[in-house]
């Protein structure tokens, strides 16, 4: 009883910080003529009321593409609609076509603030919850905790709640799948995911862990028997999801083709604004964009995400655990995040969501690295005007994973599950003892690194010549951040595989 009495007081806490920085300014606010996400959100809501659905994702005079054209997946368009009726029955101004562009009042707001709050309830935060007191081998305390922490995790909060998206309906459809997956719900957690992955495109960052995992289990239950058997069964689940989803645009071949085009803009180039990913970086030294062709840019971009993600799934594909699956799920969104083509500065939340699965496992990496991808953001949160949440909310979260997890406490080559890598390259390195202190510097440094670009950031104005200096900045210290990361996770991966085996031989 009192663990249910615990959990619900750290829900209201998650949904008291998430209210309190919905109060505050959002993406575009009264910024004509293209405002921003707020009016993204608000004009599909239009659209989708007032067009029939084979115009939805055509351009014509009653739905310019230009301005905030519909490009998610029909699930979008499905949860905006539902939106729209109820905006209609509120105050048909918000929706009206044409003449409710750009609208902008403060019991609208209060209405689309609302609108995430609830879809928050509704998918993601009972799947946290649900996922926390799932965890095994730990106490009761621990299980509140992490829920907590994970509800606390700033870059979701003010992403959602202050620059304003849904990104917590994929993200609690891809958390239902993770849960259905790893307890052999394998149907339903399949189901889950195709939900997800048909809301948001960016869910693709998960689907090769998922296929992967799944896949193994065929494997290991025999493709001549069981495992053949729900192969077969997880193919029917996906085809008629899928099939369900789409039906609408299935019915011509030229409708299908322009929503992939809608979903897949390679036309917008390797990248648009300043993200912390391997290509905007390196552009500062070499202007990849404007050298190599755009076919050329797509397919170095597809083998650098394909090398870097191979290894983590063939070794989920020949040793499927739960384990494994959360740690690939890092891995390749983190490769997705890093290499791959038109990434958004906002995607690295879908490297965040497998972070925060595992924060109970190793507290201190995974909380720094949900500080470093909060701060990856920080351009687009200053230009939202959402500095100060920003800075309240990256201090309460890891206030709470300091206290909770003991985090400083626990830099050690076992809590950070590097033993068994470190004993590996001691047999060639005797000496070989100093990692652990050697992230701990590394963090450190990081940590400093990244309060003082906030400074610059906020208090000093960049050179005329140079006007994205800071960006570019955050951006590059962000990648380099990230790069240790993919490196950290899949010497996990790997050396946690070769354990794997060990035990299993010695039995």
């Amino acid at each position: 009883m009192e663990k249910w009495y615990l959990m619900t007081v750290v829900v209201l806490i998650g949904l008291t910080v998430r209210w309190t920085v919905s109060l505050n300014s959002y993406s575009g606010a009264g910024k004509p003529p293209m405002f921003g996400d707020y009016e993204a959100q608000r004009h599909w809501q239009e659209i989708t009321f007032n067009l029939p659905i084979k115009q939805w994702y055509f351009n014509s005079s009653d739905n310019n593409l230009q301005y905030w054209g519909l490009d998610y997946p029909p699930l979008t368009a499905y949860h905006s609609l539902l939106c729209a009726h109820v905006a209609k029955f509120i105050n048909p101004d918000w929706i009206a076509l044409h003449t409710s562009r750009g609208y902008e009042s403060q019991a609208h707001k209060l209405f689309m603030r609302t609108t995430v709050l609830i879809a928050d309830l509704l998918i993601y935060i009972p799947a946290v919850v649900l996922y926390c007191c799932c965890l095994k081998e730990i106490s009761t305390k621990k299980k509140i905790a992490n829920a907590l922490c994970i509800l606390l995790y700033p870059g979701l909060i003010l992403i959602d709640y202050g620059h304003f998206q849904y990104n917590s309906v994929s993200l609690g459809f891809a958390l239902w799948g993770v849960l259905g997956v790893s307890y052999d719900w394998d149907l339903l957690g399949s189901l889950a995911f195709c939900l997800a992955l048909n809301y948001k495109q960016m869910e693709l960052y998960h689907s090769l862990p998922f296929f992967c995992f799944l896949l193994g289990k065929c494997f290991k239950k025999g493709l001549k028997g069981k495992g053949f058997a729900l192969l077969l069964k997880l193919a029917c689940t996906v085809a008629g999801s899928f099939i369900l989803c789409w039906l609408p645009f299935f019915t011509d071949k030229e409708q299908t083709l322009q929503v992939l085009r809608r979903l897949f803009p390679v036309d917008r180039g390797l990248f648009e604004d300043k993200v912390a990913n391997v290509w905007c970086s390196f552009s500062v030294f070499l202007k990849i964009k404007d050298i190599l062709p755009r076919d050329i840019q797509i397919i170095i971009s597809f083998c650098f995400t394909f090398l870097s993600l191979l290894p983590a799934c063939v070794k989920l594909i020949l040793q499927p655990s739960p384990k494994g699956f959360k740690f690939t799920l890092v891995g390749c969104a983190l490769s997705f995040f890093l290499f791959s083509f038109q990434v958004h500065e906002k995607s690295i939340l879908l490297v965040s969501l497998p972070v925060c699965l595992v924060l109970n496992e190793i507290p201190f990496m995974s909380t720094w690295f949900l500080l470093v991808s909060t701060f990856s953001m920080l351009p687009l949160l200053l230009k939202d005007g959402l500095l100060l949440p920003s800075l309240v909310t990256v201090m309460a979260f890891f206030i709470a994973c300091a206290t909770c997890f003991s985090i400083f406490e626990k830099i050690c080559e076992e809590e950070l599950q590097l033993k068994s890598f470190s004993i590996s390259v001691r047999k060639y390195l005797p000496s070989f003892t100093f990692l652990p202190r050697i992230i701990q510097y590394l963090f450190f440094l990081s940590v400093i690194t990244m309060a003082l670009l906030t400074l610059m950031t906020i208090t000093l104005d960049p050179p005329q010549k140079l006007p994205d200096l800071f960006s570019v900045l955050v951006c590059f210290v962000s990648c380099l951040n990230f790069l240790f990361f993919l490196v950290y996770f899949n010497i996990i991966i790997m050396w946690d595989s070769k354990t794997e085996r060990n035990q299993k031989k010695v039995n």
